[in-house]
């Protein structure tokens, strides 16, 4: 399965996609088509934590003050599914692997993954 959870009105997640556009993703835009709690799951068994799913650089996770606040595996699900923006972006699934966010390191690794298929 090749799979990419993105936001399209985000610049990145547009460039990032454009970088890959050879390798025909099923696309997931989460603001229109919300993330389902079996498709989180999903992500989990392959990061083993949904901290690592969640992105903290979401304006709402300041304005909501949670970055003051202990959040425990379960608060970074809900969180998730309750608001799209909570998923760091974009998360691809390639076969058995995932590639979360869109720093250099993980962009670089999907590419030599796409590579190697």
């Amino acid at each position: 399965m090749k799979k990419v959870y993105y936001l399209s009105s985000c610049s990145s997640c547009d460039r990032i996609l454009k970088e890959v556009k050879d390798h025909h993703f099923l696309l997931q835009d989460i603001k229109s088509d919300a993330i389902t709690e079996e498709q989180i799951d999903q992500m989990y068994q392959f990061t083993n934590s949904y901290e690592a799913l969640f992105s903290k650089r979401a304006r709402k996770y300041k304005s909501m003050g949670l970055k003051d606040q202990n959040l425990k595996e379960e608060d970074f699900k809900n969180l998730i599914l309750e608001e799209y923006t909570f998923l760091k972006r974009p998360v691809f699934i390639v076969g058995l692997e995932i590639f979360v966010g869109n720093s250099k390191m993980t962009i670089d690794g999907l590419k030599k993954c796409l590579v190697n298929e």
